[in-house]
């Protein structure tokens, strides 16, 4: 246990950033299976979708919540999935 009052508030620190940089994951989740769920039915709510998933992974990315090439990374793997379905239909 910290005794130090720096250290007690380095604690308090950390769980606030912690606790938000899950919701902000969290968010991200949901709008990857959003995407998910749109993609198995209709690629143009699918597009859009996507939009929103880019729109969140950026914002997440720009707070340093996952790294910026992670976030590019889901990004594209993402947009290779939409493209691969647009190409085979």
């Amino acid at each position: 246990m910290a005794h130090s009052l720096s250290a007690k508030k380095r604690i308090r620190q950390n769980a606030k950033r912690r606790a938000r940089n899950r919701w902000r994951k969290g968010l991200v989740k949901q709008a990857v299976k959003d995407f998910e769920e749109a993609l198995a039915t209709d690629k143009q709510k699918a597009a859009e979708q996507l939009k929103t998933v880019f729109r969140r992974l950026d914002k997440v990315a720009a707070k340093g919540t996952i790294h910026k090439n992670a976030a590019a990374r889901k990004k594209s793997r993402l947009a290779k999935r939409l493209h691969k379905l647009s190409v085979q239909a």
